[in-house]
């Protein structure tokens, strides 16, 4: 399955992407703030899409311009989330390369990806989280229109061996369409 925005392919990862995918996921300023290490070769790109990306609800983010892989942003429905939720609702996680930053391109996706959870998965709530410091996930998300639910305070996050502080934002159905998200492309 392929989604569109106005400057934005959201697609199924391909092996193919493993150059792309190491270009920007080996900046150490990308995957710590996102709970990932940094990939340390095109193989390990490799390997990652087979083992992680290439499932349901995952899309590589690519500009229409030229196709390439420069993120990634996924929908996690149910207990296949990092939160363990019930089958009505999802989690959005998302990344960016440092070159795109502060372009609006992941609130783009991540509206995308809304709109294929809420219409076309028929989910109740959409969850997003960002760990303690990172300040443009956090804005990323006011932007989407979640608000903010909880803190989990010093919890282990395993992928990185940290124990970390997690804040989780939500999105209802209800507020999402009285937002006038469904209007959206």
């Amino acid at each position: 399955m392929q989604l569109e925005t106005e400057r934005l392919i959201l697609r199924p990862w391909r092996e193919t992407d493993a150059e792309d995918l190491y270009e920007y996921a080996k900046d150490p300023a990308v995957g710590p703030s996102a709970g990932w290490p940094p990939h340390t070769s095109v193989e390990n790109s490799r390997e990652i899409i087979r083992d992680v990306l290439a499932k349901d609800g995952s899309f590589a983010v690519c500009l229409k311009r030229d196709g390439r892989a420069i993120g990634a942003v996924g929908i996690s429905v149910g207990a296949d989330s990092n939160l363990k939720l019930p089958d009505t609702q999802g989690e959005i996680g998302y990344w960016i390369g440092v070159p795109f930053w502060g372009q609006g391109l992941i609130p783009e996706a991540v509206r995308r990806v809304q709109r294929y959870g809420f219409l076309e998965l028929k989910l109740e709530k959409i969850w997003c989280a960002y760990f303690d410091g990172n300040g443009k996930s956090k804005r990323a998300m006011e932007k989407c229109g979640f608000v903010y639910h909880h803190t989990n305070k010093d919890i282990y996050w395993e992928l990185t061996n940290q124990i970390l502080t997690e804040h989780v934002t939500c999105l209802t159905l209800e507020d999402y369409l009285h937002e006038g998200g469904a209007a959206e492309k």
